[in-house]
């Protein structure tokens, strides 16, 4: 038991909460809006519906942003649809979606509302996943040139840029979460190998490019706007031995590599972590470095680290003559690697309805490993319970969330007593959407959205139980 006294928040705590685009907008081919991966998937879970009018907060952006501002709200993280701005991703700039992003910024701003924004959150222009995706260097550059756009119309309304949300969960998940493509499209441009001989190369080929974007536009960033911060938003959480064996040991210290390191190495400090970089290397599937690629990497360095968290990984060493991989249903429902890890449950740990494992302590501790490693300044973009709510007398009575979030912020408290830096907290999510993997029926929001999966009913607003206890937590700086 730690006796430690949790520490108070800094008097200008960013408490917000978190939606991406394409889950909350809705809207999905109107106001010029072309077509994005999300919009074109057909490999929904059964049972779920598509992104096509999602919560409508396209057409009650308004309505939304007051409700956020009753909530208390001092910071609301979002992201804009690539797609919203120039539909075919690397064409004309469309002139409706820059005015509609004006009128939700200026809507935030207006109520003392900070906008975090996120610029890449799964949604891939499908034009442009047409002409190879995140295989082809021409998405460096479309992305790059659509970053140019945003710093140069939204630059002085916008603080805090986050650049690629997750980019660690699309390429281990990406077949889950509808956002890369196992092998190279047409147009695939400079790169080794070919994906459809060796898929998994493929991936770390696309990871390598997302790399080289999220650097030159960190870089453009501060090349723009002087008084801007910007920083990756990756998924990060401490992977546990199952036990003290040392082969266990060993499986968590290169999980943690694959997962975590890989990509917060690369942000921070411009190089590829040597542990993942071997694995990729043993496995045939390290990614060309082409001329100018390490001087592009070293050269974006961030302000701060955005990280999304929602539990830990437990792992054990890979099985003796192991067959491959055990591919998981989402991006918390961890995978194992043939003759690297394998996967186990943690029986110390409570699990969601969804089988996601509940483990506030390992907040602190993921929050606490990343400061000593990076000594940056922390974001918390996402933490949140999903669950079954249910509408009862016209109210929502979802003290599971409250009960989860009450014991991560506790936990948070304690990881800046242990001297983390922590500048913001987003809970996943604001108002209820569509899940990536569960569709309505997952329920993470404090304002519940009046829907179901195939009845779009009328869309109505209610607020839930842990509306009005967010409320109070903001209202004492997290300390009620």
């Amino acid at each position: 038991m730690d006796h430690k006294t949790p520490a108070d928040f800094r008097p200008d705590f960013l408490w917000g909460a978190a939606t991406s685009a394409y889950q909350v907008e809705g809207a999905w081919n109107e106001g010029g809006k072309g077509p994005s991966v999300q919009d074109a998937r057909t490999n929904h879970p059964e049972g779920t519906t598509d992104f096509k009018v999602a919560s409508d907060h396209y057409h009650r952006f308004e309505q939304d942003v007051e409700l956020f501002a009753e909530l208390g709200l001092k910071a609301y993280r979002l992201s804009i649809a690539w797609s919203r701005i120039v539909p075919d991703g690397d064409g004309p700039v469309n002139p409706e979606g820059i005015a509609f992003y004006h009128r939700l910024f200026d809507a935030l701003l207006a109520h003392g509302i900070e906008p975090v924004l996120t610029v890449y959150h799964f949604d891939l222009p499908q034009a442009l996943q047409d002409k190879g995706g995140w295989s082809s260097r021409v998405t460096i550059d479309a992305f790059e040139r659509y970053c140019k756009v945003l710093f140069e119309e939204y630059g002085d309304k916008i603080k805090y840029w986050l650049t690629i949300n997750e980019q660690n969960m699309m390429i281990l998940h990406g077949a889950a979460i509808g956002t890369t493509a196992a092998g190279p499209g047409p147009g695939s441009g400079s790169g080794s190998g070919s994906g459809s001989e060796n898929p998994k190369r493929e991936l770390y080929r696309q990871n390598h490019h997302m790399m080289l974007a999220q650097a030159r536009v960190t870089r453009l960033c501060h090349d723009m706007l002087q008084t801007a911060k910007i920083g990756p938003a990756p998924n990060i959480s401490v992977v546990y031995p199952a036990g003290s064996h040392p082969d266990d040991v060993l499986a968590a210290s290169d999980f943690n590599a694959i997962r975590n390191w890989l990509y917060l190495d690369m942000a921070v400090y411009g190089t590829y972590n040597p542990t993942a970089w071997a694995w990729m290397t043993a496995e045939g599937i390290a990614p060309e470095i082409a001329e100018g690629d390490l001087e592009t990497l070293s050269a974006g360095r961030p302000d701060f680290l955005a990280l999304n968290y929602y539990t830990t990984a437990t792992v054990a060493a890979p099985l003796e003559g192991e067959a491959g991989a055990v591919e998981g249903g989402d991006q918390q429902l961890a995978v194992g690697e043939r003759g690297v890890f394998r996967t186990v449950s943690n029986p110390h740990l409570a699990r969601t309805e969804f089988g996601w494992e509940i483990d506030p302590v390992g907040f602190r501790s993921t929050l606490r490993d990343v400061h000593d490693r990076y000594r940056l300044p922390i974001m918390v973009t996402e933490n949140g319970l999903g669950g079954y709510d249910t509408v009862e007398d016209g109210k929502v009575h979802d003290d599971y969330r409250v009960a989860y979030l009450s014991a991560h912020i506790e936990q948070m408290r304690l990881a800046v007593s242990d001297g983390v830096d922590v500048i913001g907290y987003h809970p996943w999510s604001a108002i209820d959407l569509i899940s990536t993997h569960q569709g309505v029926s997952k329920r993470y929001g404090f304002i519940h959205v009046d829907r179901e999966e195939f009845d779009l009913k009328d869309l109505g607003r209610l607020r839930k139980d842990s509306f009005f206890w967010y409320q109070q937590l903001i209202k004492s700086n997290g300390s009620a």
